[in-house]
């Protein structure tokens, strides 16, 4: 590996790329690549490679702009396909809600509601901004846990992996959004209805557009629904 970048140890293979812990001049982060997928003609999967590579990039940048916390992108390799993130020390959600469940005497969810809330206006202030994200899970967002100037410690909420985002204003693709999450958070997270419910209400809250939006997410929960009782 180049000399800017040292200790490259491979943390998970997905689909579309690969992901290694490693140092970026003197920095700890995250490699994420790019490789080549031989069932696509090459000149194709080049093509949408970069268009992809592009647009996680864009998505990124226009997030913090936007005042959304994600990774600060360190540099981006463009000839290899590769991006160097900031490392993000934290558990995801995903874990969160999982120690907090397994902490707590009863079932309820209703410890994890002030964090449903932040999601709730985290994902407002990206519609707004016409990103969609993608692939919202419970497994791309991470709660980083620092000391504020009392000495009291505070959480904030990292979104992550942007490698399917794209820009649109369209209410039918935020609400698409929306419902990818909440399939996760069912899936994921059992009888986690009100949970999401106070995510969402937290969206209408801060979004500008939420009525369009939710509007979409309904009608999108219709279809799904009629494609399950059609199997």
């Amino acid at each position: 590996m180049d000399s800017y970048c040292t200790r490259m140890n491979l943390l998970q293979q997905g689909a579309e790329a690969r992901l290694f812990a490693a140092n970026f001049c003197g920095r700890s982060c995250i490699v994420k690549e790019r490789f080549p997928k031989k069932y696509r003609l090459q000149e194709i999967d080049e093509k949408l490679t970069k268009k992809r590579l592009s647009q996680e990039v864009k998505a990124l940048q226009r997030c913090r702009k936007a005042g959304i916390l994600t990774p600060i992108i360190y540099f981006v390799d463009t000839t290899r396909s590769i991006i160097f993130l900031e490392k993000i020390d934290g558990e995801t959600v995903r874990q969160h809600i999982f120690s907090v469940r397994k902490m707590q005497e009863d079932s309820s969810y209703h410890s994890i509601y002030p964090m449903a809330r932040e999601i709730g206006k985290i994902l407002a202030k990206l519609h707004d901004a016409d990103l969609i994200h993608g692939d919202l899970t419970t497994s791309n967002m991470i709660i980083k846990t620092s000391d504020n100037k009392l000495d009291k410690k505070t959480n904030e909420i990292f979104l992550i992996d942007f490698g399917l985002s794209f820009s649109s204003s369209l209410a039918e693709d935020k609400g698409v959004d929306l419902y990818v999450l909440e399939r996760a958070f069912l899936s994921t997270h059992p009888n986690s209805e009100e949970l999401f419910s106070v995510l969402l209400d937290a969206y209408k809250d801060v979004s500008k557009k939420s009525s369009s939006v939710l509007t979409k997410l309904e009608e999108v929960r219709q279809r799904g629904r009629k494609r399950s009782m059609i199997g």
